[in-house]
């Protein structure tokens, strides 16, 4: 059998750990389908004497995360401290540099700096792996760079954020709002201590813009996708919700456009939505992650599983370590970087759907009118309305309603007319309803 695949691992957190207990649990099946041993030889983290569970002896200590890729007993390198800049980045373009193989569940590295690292590999002729970077143990970026590779991908969806879906799902169960249930996803270990990059949006931003760049061929570019999370969800808004017959998910989108002249325009957001019962993204509860993805020829493909933990996340690292013991490279992002198409941000504005709007107010006379005027001055077409007072909140009064499919330019034109009213006590809050 051939040598092993000797490996230096950064980061023993979770995902950390986790790999190195599968290693050791399922070693005999991973040498049978990598052909060769995989031997973790050096291990790196913040804390030496931390408890992490499992039995480090058999490995050597480096204090300097950042110089292990330079040791002449290693053939990769698996980086798991996170983080888009700093030691992770040094590691990583180090590793590059020395010629070893990268393997990184770092999305945020990858979203800002992917591209770059992926061009240097490519002169290297070093694999760059990161599966884990994206929903865990499921194997979508695989799944689209390797068994969809024959199609033109139309549309990618995704609930891509464990702890938003989580959040979301449990309001959707008890009642309770967004606070309350928040605190308990913190207490459970489903959300940071500081949870902004979850609940804002910006984790599952970083992850659609990597399966966007894999999807479509386009260079990857973070800055194009807009994000907005679910702090200003309400429980109030699940109930419109349900009574309509959705469920409120966020919800990374992918597409492109034509243009007509043959080139096309590409649209990244991540925002939380209205999705209807017969949509395969209604059913994805608590912390669990999906991707649909509509191929010309294959149709719709559902990625689906656990987004986050040691074991799924783990899963991935090694899946990729399997692959570069084989010999399994080819480029990062499908095609090689050069050949990334770098496409033009496409209108939002242009685009016709249907919205859930919900405005809070002062619960006064005239207020409802002075909004139906200014859809109306907009050319928004209402379906629906619900009005429903809290009187526990001073008289504040909630206005939902759904309107008819139109242009997303003239909801942003109706917002913008009843920019600063008096009669709104906070900022509207609208929500796509997205297509069964």
């Amino acid at each position: 059998m051939a040598e092993p695949l000797r490996i230096a691992l950064a980061g023993l957190g979770t995902v950390g750990a986790g790999v190195i207990r599968l290693l050791e649990a399922n070693a005999a099946l991973i040498t049978a389908r990598a052909g060769r041993r995989l031997q973790v030889v050096a291990v790196s983290a913040r804390d030496r004497d931390k408890d992490r569970g499992v039995d480090l002896s058999a490995f050597d200590w480096c204090d300097d995360m950042t110089a292990m890729a330079s040791r002449s007993d290693v053939e990769a390198v698996v980086e798991l401290v996170g983080g888009a800049d700093g030691p992770a980045l040094t590691l990583a373009r180090n590793a590059i540099r020395e010629g070893k193989a990268l393997v990184t569940a770092n999305k945020a590295m990858i979203a800002h700096h992917g591209l770059s690292l992926a061009e240097s590999a490519e002169a290297a002729g070093i694999p760059l792996k990161f599966e884990a970077a994206v929903a865990g143990g499921i194997p979508v970026i695989k799944g689209l760079r390797e068994g969809a590779a024959a199609n033109a991908i139309e549309s990618v969806q995704g609930i891509l954020n464990g702890t938003c879906n989580f959040i979301l799902s449990t309001m959707e169960d008890t009642g309770a709002d967004f606070a309350d249930v928040l605190a308990e996803a913190q207490a459970r270990g489903f959300a940071e201590a500081d949870p902004t990059f979850d609940i804002e949006g910006i984790d599952a931003a970083h992850k659609l813009a990597i399966l966007a760049a894999i999807a479509f061929g386009a260079r990857l570019d973070f800055a194009q996708v807009a994000s907005e999370g679910i702090s200003r969800v309400r429980a109030a808004d699940i109930a419109r919700a349900d009574d309509l017959g959705f469920v409120i998910r966020l919800v990374g989108t992918a597409d492109i456009e034509g243009n007509g002249d043959g080139s096309v325009r590409l649209l990244q957001r991540v925002r939380p939505c209205l999705v209807p019962e017969g949509h395969p993204l209604a059913h994805v509860d608590g912390p669990t992650n999906a991707v649909v993805a509509e191929g010309n020829f294959s149709g719709r493909l559902l990625f689906q599983g656990a987004g986050a933990g040691d074991g799924p996340t783990a899963s991935a690292v090694v899946a990729d370590l399997i692959d570069i013991a084989r010999g399994e490279a080819g480029p990062a992002f499908s095609v090689p970087v050069g050949e990334l198409a770098p496409l033009e941000p496409a209108d939002a504005g242009e685009r016709s759907g249907r919205n859930y709007i919900r405005f809070t107010v002062a619960d006064r006379p005239g207020v409802l009118a002075e909004i139906t005027a200014a859809m109306r001055d907009a050319g928004v077409s209402i379906e629906s309305l619900i009005q429903q007072g809290r009187e526990e909140e001073g008289g504040e009064v909630l206005v939902a309603m759904v309107v008819h499919e139109g242009p997303e330019r003239c909801v942003t034109e109706a917002l913008r007319l009843l920019e600063g009213s008096e009669s709104l006590t906070a900022r509207p809050l609208v929500m796509p309803i997205l297509a069964a």
